[in-house]
């Protein structure tokens, strides 16, 4: 149960927003002033605030500024009416949560109730990161330092590694782009009985397919053009180490066959020599195609993936790992920040609620190079919404905004998008071409619904 304060000069704007709070299992405290209700924050375990940004002596503006500077972990949420719009620019400036525009709407006060506190829950476990990155590294995961997460996903795919790590079998990851398959096959290296061996990766993918069969099994003085020396290839450098095959499904065919017969017979020949070798590493293989796809169409032998397949570890992506979300920020932001020489203390909630809404298609990897990304680009003392990409701004914009089901569905539906316009033409100050951008809609059509939403008489700014 969450305690909700609410803020109002009218007592029955109050009264309603209690009731609904008390319907949702909460704890209402109202105030009629940002006075009293400042008094009542510092005194109470306050999670949510919901204020009037009209109130007697301070204004609903104040408040926010004073909760945030005391704390910022708090989300508030402004009332206002569509004529102030000033009120509203300046308050989401600030840091507000979001806003709910007067008469206020049952269901919609609802939805953004739940979502404010799933924020403030967020944050609350974001606060003491670092902390938790420590705990989980040296009293969870001691040996799987490398990698950060805790989510249900993570806490399976380590008791898996760790399993998989005490045999010798070869091991397939599996998983999207940029979920860190190199960083699992490194742990079961790692944790393994062979970690004061070597562990020799190769990308298969980046190599064409004669330069590839050289790497792998290496060549004779000789052997081709410019082969002026014998190279020993991956499998001798790795000895009774491991070796890590990455995007083992875009070898060609002729150097499938050689693979197979290597995990088959255990022994090799260098490219152009006849010296027969042992093949003593550990393979551990990982891809982000769908391998049994690959078979069905002739580009993936079958009996090689059975001979690679002993063990698969599946790699969840991180949509699935949201808790895992700020952990991941707060460790990049660390890195980051202390290899540009910036002091970044910490990340707005507004920036957090955006990069937690956004689907993440490149994974860790895209996280990883977007924090590194606000971190050059920010010129201030935290990362803001502003300083991410533009793509991530504008996925979280169209999140953000969640229709409500209603009897009239053509009400329903021209209030969502009268809210999303307006939401657009603040953030952008008015500026009709960017909220167009932003909305992915002509600059006409935003024009016409302006007029449809006699939004022209407002200025922006």
């Amino acid at each position: 149960m969450a305690t909700i304060l609410i803020v109002d000069d009218l007592k029955s704007t109050t009264d309603a927003v209690a009731q609904i709070v008390s319907a949702n299992a909460h704890n209402p405290l109202t105030a009629a002033s940002a006075e009293e209700a400042f008094a009542l924050f510092k005194e109470s375990d306050v999670d949510l605030v919901i204020t009037d940004m009209k109130l007697p002596n301070k204004s609903g503006l104040d408040l926010l500024r004073q909760v945030r500077e005391i704390d910022p972990m708090v989300p508030v949420i402004v009332m206002t009416a569509f004529g102030t719009v000033k009120n509203a620019v300046d308050a989401m400036k600030w840091g507000a949560f979001d806003y709910l525009t007067k008469p206020v709407s049952m269901v919609e006060l609802e939805v953004k109730l739940d979502k404010a506190l799933q924020q403030r829950s967020l944050l609350l476990n974001n606060q003491d990161l670092q902390l938790e990155n420590n705990y989980l590294r040296e009293e969870v995961h001691q040996q799987f330092s490398e990698i950060i997460g805790q989510s249900q996903e993570m806490q399976e795919v380590y008791s898996l590694v760790k399993r998989v790590a005490e045999a010798r079998s070869p091991v397939l990851i599996l998983g999207e782009s940029g979920t860190g398959k190199e960083l699992i096959a490194h742990a079961i290296h790692t944790n393994s009985d062979r970690s004061d061996k070597p562990f020799v990766k190769i990308n298969c993918a980046a190599l064409a397919e004669g330069i590839l069969e050289s790497e792998l099994f290496g060549h004779e003085k000789g052997a081709f053009t410019n082969a002026i020396r014998r190279k020993p290839g991956r499998f001798e450098i790795a000895g009774a180490g491991t070796l890590f095959l990455d995007e083992i499904g875009e070898i060609a065919p002729s150097v499938q066959v050689k693979l197979l017969r290597v995990l088959q017979e255990k022994e090799f020949e260098r490219v152009g020599g006849t010296e027969t070798l042992s093949m003593r590493a550990r393979i551990i293989a990982a891809t982000n195609l769908d391998l049994e796809q690959q078979i069905a169409s002739k580009q993936f032998r079958e009996d090689l993936y059975y001979r690679l397949n002993v063990v698969s570890i599946q790699l969840p992506p991180l949509r699935r790992r949201e808790e895992d979300i700020p952990i991941l920020i707060a460790h990049f932001i660390a890195k980051y920040a202390s290899e540009l020489g910036k002091k970044i203390k910490a990340m707005s909630p507004a920036a957090l609620k955006c990069l937690c809404n956004y689907t993440w298609p490149g994974n860790i990897r895209e996280l990883e190079n977007t924090i590194e990304r606000a971190i050059v680009l920010t010129r201030n003392d935290q990362i803001d919404c502003e300083d991410l990409p533009i793509h991530i701004q504008q996925k979280n914009d169209l999140a953000s905004d969640d229709s409500v089901d209603e009897e009239d569905l053509t009400k329903n539906m021209e209030d969502h998008e009268k809210k999303l316009i307006f939401k657009a033409l603040l953030e952008t100050r008015g500026n009709i071409s960017k909220a167009a951008a932003k909305l992915n809609i002509k600059r006409t059509t935003l024009r016409y619904k302006m007029e449809k939403y006699d939004f022209l008489r407002y200025k922006f700014e």
